[in-house]
């Protein structure tokens, strides 16, 4: 165990070097000398000051997400070498003969160990951003959606892990499977009540106030045959200062979303681009194609948990304290598993994203005729998140869904041009 706990800290300890030293010494963010001048050239719409503000907060922000991506899994490996996981199991079911009941009172302590442990990083995450003056929250609103996120999490992981180790202790060949096909009606029927019932938990939301940029707006949605009445406005001021827009739901619960920073801050032709980017994104069925991806992806994700779950349990189960995979004690080894390959397969999902993006961007310039518009939008999002235009590749590689700025503002300039 000592050991085990050793080579764990070391193995995390030069992984966050590696990344503080790629990001903080070796990489030039500076964009490729053609572009020097030209509207993708962050010197030509940011000041001094906020240039050096995105270089600074750019390299925090991502820095901050590489080591916490690692750091739950940490949490998961050290809590089960310790025998955690064991003890946490035997005292879930000493409490009740329910099964159901064990695995919530399994899954809530651990999900508030982990969330207690995660808190000093998740605050100054939260103390950076207000320092950048990006975040605009109040402390006690913040805890308070710390909260909710909290509880909305482990009741519907209660629900997924119950039924998980139903099926693994009923079918311990073809669990994977069964979760499998019972995962995808759970996920369209998250997508469906998203709208309605988890998004007002956190904001406010109500009709657009600008009936004269909502009929415009609708006309856009009636072209794409989005069953919308009403454009919602959501208060994000009250909490950051970025800016935002976006298509949510499935069916009648379909919502047509903007942020009131974003009516703020960006002109209506700008407003009207961003908009009608969105509801490209709905006339060529990319959340469709997106479910079809995640049916591939869980699929195979599930599967290969499946094995490897297997595999350790019989080979290092008394290492990591873990008698059978249909043990409560297992499910920090699921978890573990789970977030490996959710970070493995993010590149290829962001690859995919990236070119959805990027046709959205060309559907809006023909519905808008407006490159100029998106331009500006692009530049001014980049100034109000303080977002970089050119960030070094493995941060595009891992994180960026969507193209970088240099590359929007470029296709979209040549574009304009042609």
């Amino acid at each position: 165990m000592r050991r085990g706990l050793t080579l764990s800290v070391i193995i995390y300890f030069i992984y966050g070097l590696f990344f503080y030293w790629y990001l903080f010494m070796s990489n030039d963010i500076a964009i490729p000398e053609a572009y020097k001048g030209t509207a993708a050239d962050p010197e030509t719409f940011m000041n001094a000051r906020e240039l050096m503000l995105t270089e600074e907060y750019s390299n925090i922000k991502n820095f901050l997400y590489f080591v916490l991506i690692p750091f739950e899994w940490f949490i998961f490996f050290v809590f089960l070498i310790v025998g955690g996981s064991k003890w946490l199991q035997k005292a879930s079911t000493t409490a009740t003969s329910v099964s159901f009941i064990q695995t919530g009172l399994y899954f809530f302590w651990l999900s508030l160990l982990v969330n207690v442990i995660s808190f000093p990083v998740e605050w100054l995450s939260y103390q950076i951003s207000l320092s950048y003056n990006i975040s605009t929250q109040a402390t006690g609103d913040w805890i308070n959606d710390q909260i909710i996120d909290f509880f909305v999490n482990f009741l519907l992981m209660w629900i997924m892990m119950a039924v998980l180790y139903t099926l693994i202790r009923k079918f311990k060949k073809r669990w994977w499977l069964y979760a499998w096909l019972l995962s995808v009606p759970f996920s369209l029927f998250l997508m469906f009540i998203q709208p309605v019932i988890l998004d007002p938990l956190y904001n406010e939301f109500y009709p657009l106030q600008d009936k004269e940029l909502e009929k415009k707006i609708l006309s856009y949605a009636e072209q794409a045959n989005i069953p919308a009445d009403h454009v919602y406005e959501v208060d994000m001021s009250e909490k950051t200062n970025a800016l935002n827009a976006y298509v949510t739901g499935i069916g009648d619960n379909s919502r047509i979303v903007l942020w009131d920073t974003t009516l703020e801050q960006l002109t209506e032709d700008e407003i009207l681009f961003i908009m009608a980017h969105e509801i490209g994104h709905y006339v060529m069925h990319h959340i469709y194609i997106g479910i079809a991806g995640y049916l591939v992806l869980s699929f195979v994700g599930l599967y290969l948990i499946y094995r490897l779950m297997n595999l350790i349990v019989d080979r290092w189960g008394s290492y990591f304290k873990v008698t059978e995979v249909s043990d409560l004690s297992s499910l920090p080894l699921f978890l573990l598993l789970l977030g490996m390959l959710s970070f493995i397969s993010s590149p290829a999902e962001n690859y995919v994203s990236r070119f959805q993006e990027k046709s959205a961007d060309m559907y809006a310039i023909e519905m808008t005729d407006n490159p100029e518009a998106a331009v500006m939008s692009f530049q001014e999002l980049s100034r109000a998140g303080l977002s970089e235009v050119h960030p070094p590749a493995l941060v595009k590689f891992f994180k960026y869904s969507h193209p970088t700025l240099l590359e929007r503002i470029n296709y979209i300039g040549e574009t304009e041009e042609e």
